[in-house]
């Protein structure tokens, strides 16, 4: 298997630049561009992110292997109304675009934060899904809240996460 190829994952909340976990999980990107997609993006009492995503959108599921999951990332085909607004009440997300080298040391630490276990309990489910960054369509890898997650969650209708606007005046 070819372990030179990149991993992309896009990010919504607290793995964003500027924010608390990005340094800890995101610092060794070797590029992060501004990218969007669609789902519903919800602010969660607990202080960070979830988010939804129509399952007309989900191309794949994240499996505990990184190196599958890179090549499935780079070898699936998009389809060429990946990001047409899709049925039903759905809001253009905006995030960025991160791209790793390493997805056997990048991928694991994230999935970790994230609540990501593929053979057992998860709080997000990490899929397959089409961004558009800078006008070119890319599949990456997306972390979406389970239900249970969601479930009390703020909807931010703008598709935009900024955990500021919800801190409480001391």
């Amino acid at each position: 298997m070819n372990t030179d190829q990149p991993l992309r994952i896009f990010v919504y909340g607290t793995l964003k630049r500027g924010y608390w976990n990005h340094d800890r999980f995101c610092s060794q990107a070797v590029s992060i561009e501004p990218a969007t997609t669609w789902g519903r993006l919800f602010h969660l009492p607990a202080g960070f992110p979830a988010l939804e995503m129509p399952d007309c959108r989900i191309l794949a599921l994240g499996t505990s292997d990184p190196l599958a999951d890179t090549l499935t990332q780079n070898t699936i085909a998009l389809p060429k109304n990946s990001m047409d607004r899709p049925d039903g009440d759905w809001d253009l997300i905006h995030g960025e675009l991160m791209t790793f080298n390493d997805p056997i040391v990048d991928l694991p630490p994230v999935d970790r934060l994230e609540g990501f276990n593929p053979h057992g309990r998860s709080m997000y489910e990490r899929v397959l899904t089409a961004v558009e960054s800078h006008g070119c369509l890319q599949t990456c890898w997306v972390y979406l809240g389970l239900e249970n997650v969601l479930r009390g969650g703020v909807r931010l209708s703008d598709g935009y996460w900024n955990g500021s606007r919800f801190r409480q005046p001391r």
